[in-house]
């Protein structure tokens, strides 16, 4: 039985308008997620907070740091109440821990409770991010999947992996099947900020980035067949 910890970003909620949240795409990935536990995956969900609020913008204009990234944590714990709704609708049992907790809406985490949770066969919903300011929620999900020990971490995209330059831009960028962390930093492919990719590397945590938006990815995924761009620790 494998164990994966799965980074959707806000905008990934926010279906083609990339804010907001988008019914269609929770029932999708709610489908999506029962099939993945039909073959036998558990199941932790690290969630960004972009589609409702984004502090860079803000922060160029005067809000402080630390403020806009708190503000970007409760966007998180939004999106993570939403997500366990829809899984609730269809069915799907799940637990909710966020790292900035409130009483009477979301507990707070507990790496022990949230890997009973996780191995009980629950889905588990991150939010929160690490609970710090400037620290993302890409460190975030690194952080909790080495906490709870799971396979990999999978990093869901708009973008079927990892390239040479960016495919939007650049016609002829180059699709990497593997590649090594240090290729990750030295070739400064912006997969993941620096700290979230230290991290991997330190703890040998493989990592897997892939289009959200393709058919049936997450199944295979869960399934052990190779998708997108895996990014290893290499020799």
């Amino acid at each position: 039985m494998s164990a994966l910890l799965l980074k959707l970003s806000g905008e990934a909620l926010g279906g083609d308008a990339g804010f907001g949240i988008e019914p269609a795409v929770l029932k999708k990935l709610c489908a999506d997620i029962n099939n993945m536990l039909v073959h036998g995956c558990q199941l932790a969900i690290v969630l960004g907070g972009g589609n409702i609020f984004r502090g860079q913008g803000l922060a160029e204009n005067g809000l402080d740091r630390v403020a806009g990234d708190r503000m970007g944590m409760l966007a998180t714990i939004m999106n993570g109440l939403a997500m366990q709704d829809f899984l609730h609708s269809d069915g799907i049992i799940s637990r909710i821990f966020s790292a900035v907790p409130i009483p009477g809406l979301v507990a707070g985490y507990e790496r022990n409770e949230a890997k009973e949770a996780l191995q009980s066969g629950h889905v588990v919903i991150l939010c929160g991010g690490t609970g710090n300011p400037y620290f993302t929620t890409d460190t975030a999900a690194c952080l909790r999947g080495i906490e709870l020990g799971v396979d990999r971490v999978v990093k869901a995209t708009n973008i079927d992996g990892v390239y040479s330059a960016d495919p939007k831009l650049d016609p002829g960028a180059t699709k990497y099947t593997t590649i090594t962390y240090d290729e990750v930093v030295a070739r400064e492919l912006g997969v993941m900020d620096l700290t979230a990719i230290v991290m991997c590397k330190e703890n040998n945590m493989p990592l897997v980035v892939c289009d959200i938006n393709a058919e049936d990815t997450l199944v295979k995924i869960a399934r052990g067949e190779h998708v997108g761009t895996r990014v290893v620790r290499g020799e």
